[in-house]
């Protein structure tokens, strides 16, 4: 049902400063920009994902909405997008499941910079029943432009996206049973709590658990993103010459990984950059 991840989707209050944040964390240049009712968006496309910033604009319900999303929780990720191959058979299957999917609609965006159009079709399922994770599922008629180099040491994917819960068996029911994701790991420990790891295209979707006393165990929250890079240090060396705080390099948790956390501009999102050693041919 599920060929991967399409898009991440983060809220930004202004998306000019939003661009341009990502745009020096990720070395790369945006490859579209639109306009919608209440909304700006920008998107970056990597090899693996899109990731679409969004600020209000307007007076609209819909703008209103975004604001008072941001003014209760501040900026950073706010729903993910699967992509798929049949959209019509995704949602037979999604409401076999019981994710009371919306009907799928036709959906379009203009670039404001080329008047170039996107075509998708697509569908959410009820949020109470993602576990309070806002969760779209796309089929895109055509591809997405690439985004840019624009930076030495540039980003090249989406590596993990980090889900945080307090239910790990209902989490791991959602994700592998009802959406179908392969489950690739599964390991407790002392000092970093449970992990989960579903395979989803060529990234991970990272269920995590830290216990946390009266955390909410009905609803998880998407908690941050692990990009992956060819060379940490050169990465690290650009992003320190920006004027951006970063962690020194460590080993990963992974044997044979590299990573480093940012920690300021990402819109509030905790991420990580990961470096894979080279595989032995």
């Amino acid at each position: 049902m599920i060929n991967g991840l399409d898009h991440i989707v983060v809220l930004v209050d202004d998306i000019k400063a939003g661009a341009k944040a990502y745009e020096l964390l990720l070395g790369r240049a945006p490859c579209w920009r639109s306009h919608g009712d209440g909304s700006e968006t920008v998107l970056f496309t990597l090899d693996n994902v899109s990731l679409e910033l969004m600020a209000p604009a307007g007076n609209s319900p819909t703008a209103n909405r975004i604001r008072n999303v941001i003014n209760i929780w501040g900026e950073g990720l706010a729903s993910i997008c699967f992509r798929v191959g049949d959209i019509e058979k995704t949602f037979r299957r999604l409401d076999r499941v019981a994710m009371k999917p919306e009907p799928v609609a036709a959906v379009e965006s203009r670039d404001l910079d080329s008047g170039r159009t996107l075509h998708w079709k697509r569908t959410r399922v009820e949020t109470e029943l993602a576990r309070g994770i806002r969760m779209f599922f796309l089929e895109l008629a055509e591809e997405r432009p690439r985004s840019a180099v624009t930076s030495a040491a540039p980003i090249l994917a989406l590596d993990h996206v980090v889900v945080s819960t307090e239910d790990p068996e209902r989490a791991a029911a959602l994700y592998g049973a009802r959406l179908d994701l392969e489950m690739a790991l599964d390991r407790s420990h002392q000092d970093w709590g449970q992990l989960m790891f579903f395979r989803c295209g060529d990234l991970i979707v990272e269920i995590v658990r830290r216990p946390v006393a009266g955390a909410d165990q009905t609803h998880d929250k998407l908690w941050g993103l692990s990009w992956r890079v060819a060379d940490i240090g050169a990465t690290r060396a650009r992003l320190v010459a920006s004027g951006l705080d970063v962690s020194e390099v460590r080993a990963g948790r992974k044997p044979g990984t590299r990573v480093m956390s940012v920690r300021n501009g990402t819109c509030g999102i905790h991420t990580l950059l990961l470096e894979r050693a080279a595989r032995a041919s």
